[in-house]
């Protein structure tokens, strides 16, 4: 699970998040929602020990982002939106290899763990060809399965469908749900609301920095009469981006 306290990160004299404090629990898929510049990959990169909080802290099952970063780099797997970064030289099964091999896996269990996730994101056909021709939706499953390789309990993900064809999101989507599952933790954020209501437990709304809701989806509609685009809309002001 994920308990986050009073999570703050300053930049210079810029307030990007301004004391979160929120849990998440095991076998829960959270979507973590904002309009652009809101603090939302600020957040995650904090919980993916990329950047050290400015104050507070997290715990991943157990383990602090900030007093035992390495133990904590072994719980995630890291997502983000635009940031492929893949080895356009190797093939698909090379960059997932290498990533496994930085994670100490056996060269058993990493097969294993391969054949998995090409059956399961679909890329069978194209696991030993180079990656520099691919589209950007072979790319973004590469990418997914080079992040979740060595079987983390947490996962976190910014925007895992953003660009994808309606296939290829949907792949992703059911991916998401077998994570759930086998009982990981799940933080995902998303432009797509329809997606969100798909597949979120629970929904957490930042805007300028802070927690402004936070609840079940249904609870939450409730409460506002609205759906989840509505109320989204409500809580950050209609002149901010979704």
């Amino acid at each position: 699970m994920i308990e986050i306290k009073g999570l703050k990160k300053v930049f210079k004299e810029v307030e990007a998040v301004k004391g979160i404090n929120l849990s998440v629990e095991k076998k829960e898929v959270l979507g973590l929602l904002g309009e652009n510049g809101a603090g939302k990959t600020t957040t995650l990169r904090m919980l993916a020990t990329m950047l050290r909080p400015t104050e507070g802290t997290a715990l991943i099952n157990g383990k602090d982002i900030v007093a035992d970063a390495n133990a904590v780099r072994q719980e995630i797997g890291i997502l983000f939106g635009g940031e492929i970064g893949l080895y356009d030289r190797l093939t698909a099964r090379e960059n997932i290899e290498y990533f496994a091999m930085l994670n100490n896996m056996e060269k058993e269990e990493m097969n294993r763990r391969i054949e998995y996730l090409a059956e399961i994101l679909e890329m069978g056909d194209y696991m030993d060809r180079r990656v520099g021709q691919f589209s950007k939706g072979m790319k973004q499953k590469v990418a997914i399965a080079r992040c979740i390789v060595h079987n983390p309990p947490v996962m976190l993900f910014d925007e895992p469908t953003s660009g994808l064809d309606v296939a290829a999101a949907r792949v992703v989507q059911q991916f998401i749900r077998s994570c759930k599952e086998e009982g990981k933790t799940i933080i995902f954020s998303s432009h797509t609301m329809a997606e969100v209501e798909k597949l979120c437990d629970r929904v957490a709304i930042i805007h300028k920095g802070r927690i402004v809701e936070a609840g079940d989806l249904q609870s939450l509609k409730v409460k506002y009469g609205k759906d989840v685009e509505d109320l989204f809309v409500e809580l950050v002001g209609e002149k901010h981006e979704i």
